[in-house]
């Protein structure tokens, strides 16, 4: 017994520090929410007051539009979450296992992209984006299609390394068989790729969808309507616009939009954390080899 507690008693102690470090936040959140006085400053960690009236006001206020803002996040989240999958496993076989002219430098211009810091190129999007919609107000500055664009355009070269880390790791025999079998490079893409690259795909896809659906930035430059903007942009409001100062509200619409969320970490969570150090590790491991030959470093 003591010398199970000699070498395990820091784990636990550690592990448990950590914990309370995560979840108090949480906590205050949670208490914030059934606060009624809509305020974070708290007398007693435990509630002496358990009140609903900031969960009423999010669905019986004709002027907080909460489930459109939801609504916008998933739609949002989603086809941002999918598109990625769909065009990120495509390039990723392309630059992995297809010749064509201009391969070196594609694959040089993704990582580029990727060390430009993107908070630099917002005023450069919205430029963009404020003249599109001068000709195609449907994609254009203030709707949810250009703001999925942008989504697109920031993610893609992420995506894409993180895909094409994984197809290299994947023997070039099972390609040499398959077209000795006679499949064309697509059959090979959809009947050898795909399946093997399933469970890395529905890691970009959770990744991608949790990081679209808590965006703020972005999402608060394009979006101006009310009943068009997304959760994150919608709960500002309630801390920064005509409802200032109202910290219940936002926390319990806080509280209501990562329910989403956690429904779908839970879903995939026995698999989420073997899968995602395999990407990591799968991606670090082929793509610094390629780093290192394409700039001769």
């Amino acid at each position: 017994m003591t010398k199970w507690l000699r070498e395990n008693l820091w784990r636990h102690t550690f592990a448990i520090i950590m914990c309370v470090f995560a979840l108090f936040p949480l906590y205050l959140v949670v208490l914030s929410s059934f606060n009624p006085t809509g305020s974070l400053n708290l007398t007693s960690f435990v509630p002496r007051e358990i009140s609903f009236e900031n969960y009423k006001m999010l669905f019986s206020s004709p002027k907080i539009p909460f489930l459109s803002w939801v609504k916008n996040s998933l739609i949002i989240a989603s086809v941002v979450a999918i598109s990625s999958v769909v065009i990120g496993a495509a390039s990723a076989f392309a630059f992995s296992r297809l010749k064509f002219k201009g391969k070196k430098f594609g694959i040089q211009l993704l990582l580029l992209v990727q060390m430009f810091p993107s908070i630099l190129a917002l005023s450069a999007v919205y430029v963009i984006m404020e003249r599109v919609y001068s000709f195609a107000p449907s994609i254009g500055l203030g709707s949810q299609a250009g703001l999925i664009l942008v989504y697109l355009g920031g993610s893609m070269g992420v995506n894409i390394w993180l895909l094409k880390g994984f197809v290299d790791s994947i023997p070039a025999e099972l390609d040499e068989a398959a077209k000795i079998d006679g499949a064309s490079p697509v059959q090979t893409y959809w009947l050898i790729f795909i399946p093997l690259a399933t469970p890395v795909l529905a890691v970009v896809c959770l990744l991608s969808f949790i990081g679209t659906f808590n965006e703020f930035i972005v999402a608060r430059l394009f979006l101006v309507e009310m009943s068009g903007r997304t959760v994150a942009v919608g709960l500002q409001q309630f801390i920064g616009g005509q409802y200032a100062s109202n910290w219940g509200a936002f926390a319990a619409g806080s509280i209501l939009a990562s329910i989403p969320i956690v429904i779908i970490f839970f879903i995939v969570h026995r698999n989420f954390f073997e899968i995602f150090h395999l990407v990591i590790h799968f991606n670090f491991k082929h793509n610094f080899r390629i780093i290192i030959r394409f700039f001769n470093f």
